[in-house]
């Protein structure tokens, strides 16, 4: 297994968000040839970003792995819009602004759930203040105590799956095409190949950005959470993805994915989608054989259902 501690992979900016014992990740602009993979004391996450075939600019995605303290992490994965240097700002200000909030928050002893709230707005705001018409889409996910809360702006994806395929979470595309998907106006292979599927109608930078916030749910011990950019979800369907990351070591599983959507890229079969962008994603496994999440998690439940 790489250790991604202040490792440089193929041109790409991988830098420690914090200090040991559970060192962070940030991922701007990257252009990786390989998976980091890292044991975390919860379980094992994956992190690859790599540019459009082809792009001379900047990586317009950003991607993060930020720890809270106790075990608790936030998964994060941004993508920019606006064109090159402005996209990239943008993503990479939506990172470095949820990373400040949660150190605020950890300093103040304040609920990780309100320094996500805070992380996201104050990067609006900075996003903003920049004037060029950058924007970015961000979608996160909080991990404590064995359960997942997620977080989202825009059309990057949050799935969580489990060993045999079963979808336990999937976010709704912040798009036309995402909402008439989700209405039933619309199937996923139809959407994939539909012409206005570049479209978003929510995103960091926006003067009426709106946050989604899921409920927080469980996470067993075989599950995956997954987080990306749409350089995956344009180039590969649903039940693909699931498919390549529900069994299997989590490293090699990731290794997959990121050259299959790379291969749909550069040259797509008979009716496959294909969408030459930059690709990123956080993929996480929690570990086996441990008592400490899904357990904890139920008691906590339990303990504040009673009288």
């Amino acid at each position: 297994m790489r250790p991604w501690r202040g490792e440089q992979s193929g041109g790409g900016i991988l830098s420690v968000a914090m200090s040991d014992p559970d060192p962070g990740l940030r991922v701007l602009d990257g252009e990786m040839d390989d998976v980091a993979v890292r044991a975390l004391a919860s379980g094992e996450v994956a992190v690859f970003s790599c540019r459009s075939p082809g792009r001379e600019g900047p990586n317009e995605d950003s991607a993060a792995v930020l720890p809270f303290g106790d075990g608790a992490y936030v998964f994060a994965v941004a993508d920019g819009l606006g064109g090159n240097r402005a996209g990239a700002r943008a993503s990479s200000l939506a990172i470095d602004a949820l990373a400040t909030a949660l150190e605020e928050a950890r300093r103040e002893q304040w609920p990780l759930r309100t320094a996500m709230m805070n992380g996201i707005e104050r990067a609006n705001e900075a996003i903003r203040a920049i004037g060029v018409g950058a924007c970015t889409t961000l979608s996160a996910v909080e991990l404590a105590d064995g359960a997942v809360r997620p977080y989202h702006v825009g059309d990057s994806m949050i799935l969580l799956f489990g060993q045999r395929g079963r979808l336990k979470l999937q976010t709704v595309a912040h798009s036309p095409v995402g909402f008439a998907v989700e209405a039933g106006l619309l199937d996923e292979d139809k959407a994939m190949h539909h012409a206005e599927r570049h479209l978003v109608s929510n995103v960091l930078g926006a003067p009426d950005m709106r946050i989604e916030v899921g409920s927080q749910r469980r996470i067993a011990p075989r599950d995956t959470l997954l987080l990306a950019s749409d350089g995956l979800s344009d180039n590969l369907r649903t039940d693909e993805i699931v498919a390549l990351l529900r069994t299997g070591p989590l490293e090699a599983a990731c290794e997959r994915l990121a050259e299959l959507a790379r291969a749909r890229m550069h040259a797509p079969g008979d009716g496959e989608p294909s969408k030459p962008d930059d690709l990123t994603f956080v993929a996480f496994r929690p570990r086996v054989g441990r008592r400490n999440s899904a357990a904890s998690f139920a008691q906590r439940a339990e303990g504040e259902r009673r009288p």
